[in-house]
């Protein structure tokens, strides 16, 4: 049924549907004016890629909107993965900059005069509230740039909110995502040269695998683990002190749908599914917790499993060790071109994927239903579920969620709980009409 040799009709729909997104890099054009810069906007972002990747869309929708000059943002180094890269060892700095003029103006480094202000302590630093409507930074935020005349905003991750924003803020948010933000050359090469290896040998899937050691620490899911591995993700987690949450039920965690699919239980999804036992299966992650062992269930079922790293020399990826956010560069480039995205957990590289194909003509991504899945899959283990019934609910219950055109979901007052803009940004779609049904 999901397998891409088999559906033509989706493919047309794909073809179809290519035809109403907006036309990049031709995204938005402001009104041309006397730009007047009322201060200047140093940003530091936090997290892995994508969560930077979004933060830096936010930070430039808000130096535009309040006529401020941003520099070149700076990328996290402290978190769990200790990536020392820059903005321009992943992104086309130049590009970024020539790409926004006109529409705000962006410097790689403070002129001397504020570069010394700064050296002397006089400027303000601050973590800007999550989820604040564009007033906030109109109300809150400029006053203070024009007292000190630089502000550095400190954490950026999800400081704008998904809905209620102007028109023109929203898609100047898209065109920095899908047209000013353009990795390296260095990185594009390289992720052209993985999809023209993966394409010679047909259709292939991209499998967002998120069952790696930092994700289980973090979200406390250890099933299938054995003790020693449950102990060691305890450990770590403990060893975070910016991981808030110290004791978890797994048990309960993944029956409510909050843990990622371990590698048995996406084996048994994908199967359901019907993907074909011949497609390339592209694993888009960090090394898999447990190694073989885990992924074995996998590999049995779906022997053209491959990687990065089994796809390219080891010369191809030595700039790229220890630096996850290039690997992760790469994975995001062959996401994006694959016949079928799948994500087993909604993190931030799953939900901007999932955003970036939605612009690109609503390619099939399935974006699967975690807490029914456990249901079913235990169910299906324990005798109590027949294969052909299992199967029959996993295809009925994802047959819509498939990426198609839809509209956000906004939850006054819980911004957390709403759809994200960055994995459905529909004002960026150039025909309206077609959300109007949904």
């Amino acid at each position: 049924m999901y397998g891409v040799l088999h559906k033509p009709c989706l493919m047309h729909i794909v073809l179809v549907y290519s035809l109403v997104v907006l036309d990049f890099p031709n995204l938005i054009h402001f009104p041309s004016g006397v730009y007047r810069n009322n201060g200047y906007l140093m940003v530091s972002c936090n997290g892995g890629l994508n969560q930077m990747r979004a933060a830096i869309c936010d930070m430039v929708a808000i130096a535009r909107y309040l006529n401020v000059t941003l520099i070149v943002p700076e990328l996290d180094k402290t978190s769990f993965w200790n990536d020392p890269s820059e903005f321009q060892d992943i992104f086309d700095v130049e590009h970024f900059i020539t790409s926004l003029r006109g529409e705000v103006r962006i410097l790689r480094e403070l002129p001397p005069r504020m570069k010394q202000r700064v050296e002397m302590g006089m400027f303000h630093s601050m973590p800007p509230i999550s989820w604040s409507h564009i007033s906030y930074y109109h109300n809150q935020i400029l006053p203070l740039i024009q007292k000190h005349k630089v502000l550095h905003l400190n954490r950026t991750d999800a400081r704008l909110a998904n809905n209620g924003l102007p028109l023109d803020i929203q898609k100047l948010r898209c065109q920095v995502n899908y047209a000013s933000l353009k990795f390296t050359s260095q990185i594009e090469e390289l992720g052209r040269r993985v999809i023209r290896i993966l394409r010679k040998n047909g259709p292939f899937l991209v499998l967002h695998l998120r069952y790696e050691m930092d994700m289980l620490a973090f979200s406390g899911c250890t099933e299938g683990c054995t003790r020693e591995e449950s102990d060691e993700l305890t450990r770590m987690r403990y060893a975070y002190p910016w991981w808030k949450e110290k004791v978890i039920n797994s048990y309960v965690k993944r029956k409510d749908g909050l843990c990622p699919l371990t590698p048995e239980e996406i084996a048994l999804v994908l199967r359901a599914l019907g993907i074909d036992r011949s497609m390339q299966i592209y694993i888009a992650a960090g090394e898999i917790y447990g190694g073989k062992r885990r992924m074995s269930s996998l590999t049995s079922e779906y022997p053209n499993v491959v990687r990065k790293e089994t796809l390219l020399e080891p010369s191809d990826l030595k700039f790229f060790q220890n630096h996850s956010s290039q690997m992760a560069a790469l994975d995001y480039l062959v996401s994006l071109e694959s016949d079928i995205f799948v994500p087993t957990y909604d993190g931030n590289m799953a939900k901007v994927v999932e955003g970036h194909r939605r612009i690109m003509g609503f390619k099939n991504t399935i974006l699967l239903d975690r807490k029914l899945i456990v249901d079913l899959v235990d169910r299906y283990n324990s005798g109590s579920l027949p294969w052909d019934e299992f199967s029959k609910q996993i295809k009925s219950v994802h047959a819509n969620r498939m990426g198609s055109a839809s509209r956000r979901t906004v939850i006054p007052d819980k911004p957390k709980e709403e759809d994200y803009f960055y994995a459905n940004p529909q004002e960026c779609l150039r025909d309206p009409n077609l959300l109007r049904a949904w």
